[in-house]
């Protein structure tokens, strides 16, 4: 049986990388996951720069390896597997002094079978920089595996204060598979048509963020993330910069981890964090697809939802009329569509207590006093 957590929640996860994992987390606790990848990694295996690269490393061994990215170290070391290279890598590294810049890189080190000598802890190029400039990088040689986005300045540092350094970067970053998805689900997350947009990635969240803009849904995201009312989520501080750079009301895993990423949204939407109003039949959540009274979950249509979303931001002020049409999708948004609406809204909520009828003037929400 499934957990209902997540019920009635329609969450975008704008990532390619393991994003099934993270799918498949969030469905378990009943959530609608809809993928919406804003690129795609591109694997240089087969690059010819990079074996070129990894063959200079094997001729003359490197002093210190810096590992950006798990998914990347561990690229690395596959293509060097696939082109034979993998013995003669192995010793050229063994003495090497490896500083990771966060768990994942860590974990990819270990992986390797090579021994981690430091760790950022706030999985940032800037501290991996202080921690190398302060440990005396003159003359020695470093390798720095990137991320798909290339250098963010660390080999410039490290250049500047005596290093030699190489740049290894195994993947890149390609166009998102489906454009017209990313355009969409911007317009979804903009409109009330989802609950929480994922995170995984500094570029990643940067071109989501530029197609949401072309898209004009941009100011809407704002508005419905400061309201609380759309959780934007990123894995982390760096993948959450360009979120923050947008003035975006952004939450921030704790632990850097999908696993850590599912358990935020969990919390929020299962733990009492999103938005919620008392009523006189008890606390109510509104969700994209439908709504938590009482600790029990309603669906609801797209269009009962928005009304519903829309007298509960009204704190159990009267709506007229006129302000109920502004809500509902269509061109029919005329008196007698309203009627409709409402008298199907108090349907699925299983009654009329919820939804008062407030003569001459329209409609408010049963909201508790206490």
């Amino acid at each position: 049986m499934l957990d209902p957590a997540l019920a009635g929640c329609a969450i975008i996860v704008a990532a390619d990388r393991r994003s099934m994992d993270l799918a498949t987390a969030l469905e378990r606790r009943g959530a609608s996951v809809h993928r919406a990848p804003a690129l795609s990694i591109v694997a240089n295996a087969d690059d010819t720069e990079l074996l070129a690269r990894t063959a200079r490393l094997i001729e003359t061994p490197p002093d210190i390896v810096v590992a950006t990215t798990g998914v990347g170290f561990r690229g690395w070391m596959d293509a060097a597997h696939e082109h034979g290279l993998a013995e003669e890598l192995d010793t050229a590294l063994r003495d090497a002094h490896f500083v990771a810049r966060g768990p994942k890189a860590h974990g990819a080190i270990q992986q390797a079978g090579f021994m981690a000598d430091w760790v950022a802890h706030s999985e940032t190029s800037a501290e991996v920089g202080e921690y190398l400039l302060a440990s005396g990088v003159t003359g020695k040689r470093i390798v720095i595996q990137h991320h798909g986005a290339g250098s963010d300045g660390l080999d410039e540092m490290l250049s500047r204060a005596g290093a030699e350094v190489l740049s290894v970067t195994v993947y890149r970053w390609g166009p998102p598979p489906d454009p017209e998805v990313v355009r969409r689900s911007t317009l979804q997350a903009g409109g009330g048509e989802a609950d929480a947009v994922l995170f995984t990635s500094a570029p990643g969240a940067a071109s989501w963020l530029d197609v949401a803009a072309s898209a004009g849904a941009l100011e809407g995201i704002r508005r419905r993330a400061a309201s609380g009312r759309l959780l934007l989520a990123a894995v982390g501080p760096i993948t959450a910069a360009p979120l923050f750079a947008q003035d975006l009301h952004t939450v921030v895993a704790d632990r850097g981890r999908l696993g850590s990423l599912a358990r935020c949204v969990i919390a929020h939407f299962g733990g009492g964090r999103a938005p919620a109003v008392r009523t006189d039949l008890g606390r109510l959540e509104v969700r994209s697809g439908g709504a938590v009274l009482d600790g029990r979950f309603l669906p609801l249509s797209r269009t009962s939802a928005g009304l519903l979303e829309a007298l509960s931001s009204a704190q159990g002020r009267v709506l007229s009329r006129t302000d109920i049409a502004r809500v509902l999708p269509g061109a029919e948004r005329n008196g007698h569509a309203v009627e409709v609406a409402v008298a199907r809204l108090r349907e699925s909520l299983g009654g009329a207590e919820l939804v008062q009828t407030v003569v001459k003037r329209g409609y408010r929400l049963a909201v508790s006093e206490d």
